[in-house]
Order: C-alpha cells, then structure tokens, then sequence
C-alpha cells in the first residue's frame, strides 16, 4: 500500500504584521496552495474516489482559515492579486532585454495569464470558502475522501514542553477538531514529527491510535508501522527515498528549469515572471514562463514519481517478506506555494497511482489492514536538521528555550492561583494560557535557527511572552479590571481557540508528571538519535 500524508500547518498570523512577513504568507498560501488542493480533492471525491490521502490540518491554521479577519483579509488580498495582474497586463515599458521574464512581451503574457489565475480564485473563494475551510474541509472527513490528523494547540515542540502544558495542550487540540468538523482525530501529526520517550502515553490516554514520524526515527525501516514501547499506539514514518524524490533539502522535482521560479518577482507588481531556468542562473536572465513546458514537465514527473513507488514497493516487499507499505509526507504548502505546479502535479498522481495498479490508502487504513510490525522504542527525534532536536533547542535558541519554560510555568503558576470550583470559564486565566501557548510555538525557533525572519520570530514569541505577563501581573495584583481589560485588548488580536478553558488545565493539576511521562531538561542542547 501506498500513503500519502499531507501536513498543512502556519503560524498565528492575523493582526500580527502584513509584509515582508505577516498576513501576506497566510494569503499566498490560501490562494496557491489550499484553494487548489482542495478543489483537487473536491473533484475527485464528485467522481467517487475514496481514501485518497491522510491530511493533517494545525489547530492554529484551521483557526486562522476560519477567523472572519482572515477570510475579510483574504479576499481583499484576491482582489489586490487581480488588481496587480492588470497592471502587468497593461505595461508599456520594462527593464528587461528581449527573451527575458521581464521584458515587455513576457510581463503582458504572464498579467493575462495571472488574471484567469485570480478570477477563477475569487471565484472559487467566494463561492466555497466564504464561510471559512470548515465546511470545505468536513464533507471530504465525512465521506472518507480524506483522513484527518489531528495536533496540539498552537503547535509546540512537545518534548520541551511541560508536561501539564503538554497534554493539555493534545487534548484541547483534538476537542477543536471534533468542534470544529464534528470528528475527533486518532490521527496525529505532531509538531515537527518530534518525539520524547513517554509521549506515547500522552497519545494513547487521549485515544490517538497512530502518529507520524521521520525515517530515522524508525531507524529507515518503514515498511511497516511499530507499535511504541508497549502501547498499541502505531509510528508511521516518512519514507525518505520516495519523499526526497519530490523534495529534498538539495533535489527534487520543483528545481526542474522549466518549473515557476520561486524566488524571482516582478517588483513592480509583486508577480512571479520567470522559470527556473537554470539553478546557476541569475534572476535578470531567467526565461519567461512558459505552461506548456511546466505542464510536460508534470506529466513526466507523476511517471517518474509512480515508477519510484513501485520499485520500492517491490523491493521493501521483497526484503521483509510480506506486502510492503511506502508513506511519502509533505507539507501541504509545498503544493502551489513553494512549487506552483504541485496542485496539478498532485491530482494527476492521484489519478495515476490506481490506473497504474498501485493500492493506495490512509493511514488509518495501514493500521487497521495489518501494516503493522515488531513494537519498537522510539528515539529522541524530530524530522528537522540532523533528525534531533537541535532546531529547537540549540546554542542559537537557548534563550528562547529559557524563555519558553518560564512563560509556561508563569502561566501553570496563575491556573494554579485560580479559586476552586469555578462555576463559570474565567477570561483572563483563558488569555494567558493561550498567549503563553502561542509564545512556545515552534515556528519561532524554527524561524530563528533557519535565520529566516528571526527577528519578526524573536518579536512574536517576547510580544506573546509580554501579554500573558502584563495579564498575570494585573490579576496577581487584584487589579481585576485592568486585567479584564488587558485580557480583552489581547484576544481583540489573539482570540483563537474559543473552546480553551483554563480551569480543564488547572483539573489536571498534580505535583508531579504523569505515569510514563518524563519531565524535559530545556537546557539540554542537542539530542542526537544516531
């Protein structure tokens, strides 16, 4: 059996900056990568396709695909792209020399080709996602179209996390899915596919059956699941022979010359002009774009991309002696966003993986089929650089690792603070746990230690680490109406997670970890699995 899992997962951006990075990269991933996929799997699911793919969606990004200022914010950002592809539509003068991407000729072609792109997006925009990706998202879960994984709230690098905040932050997690798509996840994919030994325990008390994890951490035998350290909880992990094909941290398929630049923007009206080209070739000499190239390109690339999975098929089944399962996994964005012939490229596989004989299922259906092997104890691990967790807690983010601990056991100290038998949700404890939730976020280190934006990075984990202090610091002086008030002015920005109630946290209150869970060292700076 073959499986695909896709991982669709952005940081808390609304309210929180708009360009170079903010808002803007919510929107560019709506409209190149999540509107397309899911129109996709809509036309698939019309013909009566079934079980097609596990989709992982972040609590935090489903938020945000439902927040009335994000849906407001996006289709003025459609509407903006339009505006934009006239003007290149339009132009009568360019700096690049003829047979470049932004000559005269090149950039009037593409502003044509840009306005069908952003008419068919406004289109389909208003006419499906109006009222948020929920009711996008529930009938594909509904019909057994899609598997749904689940994930923590906010998306933190659990191993580090308290183990109260961690657990709290699992379960919270999955009730928003079940509120959200009237479906409780047993699913999951876990922040950076990280993983401590104990966590299993986590899983298997919140009835989360199976989870994703790297290769590595299978020790690149995954051609089965394994049950973990006595639980019938199942790893799966990401096939990296077959994954790398379509991107690798030096290859794959979106490099090919005849695909969409990434990197290379028309700046006068914000659009994409060129092809790749070449991987040595400057942004000025970069030919123009051409689809009927990308497109042959696609269609040799889904052949390549069958042919992959069945040799390793058949050599995984031939080497452990049953029927072989291979799990590919991406990021959703890289569909569309990062490779903007993925959508096409995606659905054109889909087709092609039954025609060509090649079972395809969910990873639910891998569990329950028997693809299951020999239990295993898992490792230290994550699916970032080096398969530890240097990412997350290294040199470059130990102060944020520091300040991570001391936002979370600033906020435990407050729910612990609250009086007992509360009969009614108390707004100011609910703001700080979740703006101390979304100061441990993930993305922040990551951003940090990948030196992509880390100074928006560093800024969003101290502004987040600053609201929950200036909220806890009113309450803890009985200042109970400024605290009212700042709790208030924070959620206007940070209201996500409506269904977070602070007195659930203080409930699972103990002095010490629970069975099996074993506390984190933040300090620790590296943790190598090999």
């Amino acid at each position: 059996m073959f499986a695909l899992v896709l991982h669709s997962h952005l940081p808390w951006l609304a309210n929180h900056g708009r360009w170079p990075v903010g808002e803007e990269w919510l929107y560019q991933s709506w409209s190149a990568s999540y509107l397309p996929v899911f129109d996709a799997l809509e036309r698939l699911a019309d013909e009566g396709h079934t079980n097609l793919l596990t989709f992982g969606i972040t609590p935090v990004l489903a938020a945000q695909l439902d927040d009335p200022h994000s849906l407001a914010g996006m289709h003025h950002w459609l509407g903006n792209w339009q505006l934009r592809a006239h003007e290149a539509a339009l132009i009568d003068s360019a700096a690049g020399a003829p047979g470049t991407a932004s000559s005269v000729a090149a950039l009037r072609e593409l502003g044509t080709r840009e306005h069908r792109e952003s008419a068919w997006a406004l289109e389909r925009f208003e006419s499906r996602w109006r009222h948020g990706a929920s009711p996008v998202i529930r009938p594909l879960v509904e019909s057994g179209v899609i598997e749904l994984l689940g994930g923590p709230l906010a998306h933190p690098f659990q191993p580090l996390l308290d183990p109260r905040m961690r657990a709290f932050s699992l379960e919270e997690g999955l009730e928003d899915a079940r509120r959200r798509w009237n479906h409780r996840p047993r699913g999951l994919w876990a922040p950076e596919c990280a993983f401590t030994p104990g966590m299993e325990q986590d899983y298997a008390r919140s009835g989360i059956d199976h989870f994703m994890v790297d290769g590595p951490s299978l020790r690149g035998d995954t051609a089965l699941g394994r049950p973990v350290a006595g639980t019938d909880v199942v790893a799966f992990g990401r096939d990296l022979t077959v994954s790398y094909k379509v991107w690798s941290p030096k290859s794959g398929y979106p490099g090919h010359g005849a695909y969409r630049d990434f990197h290379t923007y028309d700046h006068d009206t914000g659009l994409k002009p060129a092809r790749v080209t070449g991987k040595t070739t400057p942004p000025p000499d970069k030919k123009p774009y051409d689809p009927a190239l990308a497109a042959a390109a696609v269609d040799k690339h889904v052949a390549d991309f069958v042919e992959a999975i069945r040799a390793r098929l058949r050599s995984e089944s031939e080497r452990i002696g049953r029927d072989a399962l291979v799990v590919a996994a991406f990021d959703t964005e890289l569909y569309g966003h990062w490779w903007h012939e993925g959508p096409v490229w995606l659905e054109k596989l889909l087709r092609a993986l039954p025609e060509a004989g090649i079972r395809v299922g969910t990873l639910a259906d891998a569990r329950a089929q028997g693809y299951v092997g020999e239990p295993i104890d898992l490792p230290e691990s994550s699916w970032g650089s080096g398969k530890d967790w240097r990412v997350w807690a290294g040199d470059q983010v130990r102060d944020l690792v520091g300040l991570n601990a001391e936002v979370v056991a600033e906020a435990l100290a407050h729910v612990d603070a609250m009086p007992a038998g509360l009969r009614h949700r108390d707004p100011v404890a609910d703001q700080a746990v979740r703006e101390a939730l979304l100061a441990v976020a993930s993305d922040w280190a990551f951003m940090v230690s990948k030196d992509t934006a880390a100074g928006y990075a560093r800024d969003r984990a101290h502004k987040h680490a600053h609201a929950m202090r200036e909220i806890v610091a009113a309450a803890a002086s009985g200042d109970s109406r400024r605290a009212e008030a700042l709790a208030a002015a924070w959620r206007h920005a940070d209201g996500l997670f409506p269904g977070l109630d602070a007195r659930r946290l203080r409930r699972t209150a103990s002095a010490s970890a629970p069975p099996g869970i074993a506390v984190p060292d933040p300090a620790r700076a590296q943790v190598v699995t090999r």
